[in-house]
């Protein structure tokens, strides 16, 4: 089954839940979106909900990736807040439902937002990825490479620091 994409979608009650559980599975079947597992609804409801504030106010943006009309895939295109890094965005809580692994919806959400970010005025992307289990490989292979690496920058838990590693992509288009 192929995804729909919909950009900034109507963020109801139904899809915040929805949303917010997505997260909850994402984190708890081993997926690096900010929490550790094991979490709960309640652990993650008030990021998720700062979240939806941001896109709901602006400047972030919310795409959503449809399998029929369940959400499966997420990410939120983030905005620099700083006119010099106005060209480029952050992609963050980049997640695909852990009973779709291995359908290629990451991939395909990632090439959304690829096609997506020139009509945000972005020229390049960048994501960060917790070390130690091998997303870089994921991202590579979507074109991204690692621009940088902060060692030991995340603590997932005691005695246990990850690199943060930066991931950028340039997209195609017309030099300003």
């Amino acid at each position: 089954m192929s995804l729909r994409f919909v950009l900034d979608p109507d963020l109801s009650p139904t899809l915040r839940q929805q949303l917010t559980r997505l997260w909850v599975e994402v984190t708890n079947a081993g997926g690096a979106v900010g929490f550790v597992a094991p979490v709960t609804v309640d652990e993650v409801r008030p990021v998720a909900e700062a979240t939806f504030r941001d896109v709901v106010a602006g400047p972030d943006r919310l795409l959503v990736g449809y399998a029929g009309d369940e959400p499966v895939a997420v990410l939120v295109f983030v905005d620099n807040r700083f006119h010099l890094k106005a060209h480029w965005g952050i992609l963050k809580r980049v997640m695909v439902h852990p009973k779709t692994q291995g359908l290629g919806y990451g991939a395909a959400i990632m090439r959304e937002a690829a096609r997506r970010a020139p009509e945000l005025g972005w020229r390049a992307l960048h994501v960060t990825v917790r070390g130690g289990l091998g997303l870089e490989g994921f991202y590579r292979r979507l074109g991204y490479r690692e621009v940088g690496r902060l060692p030991g920058a995340l603590r997932v838990a005691p005695g246990d620091d990850r690199d943060e590693i930066l991931m950028w992509l340039d997209l195609p288009g017309p030099t300003p």
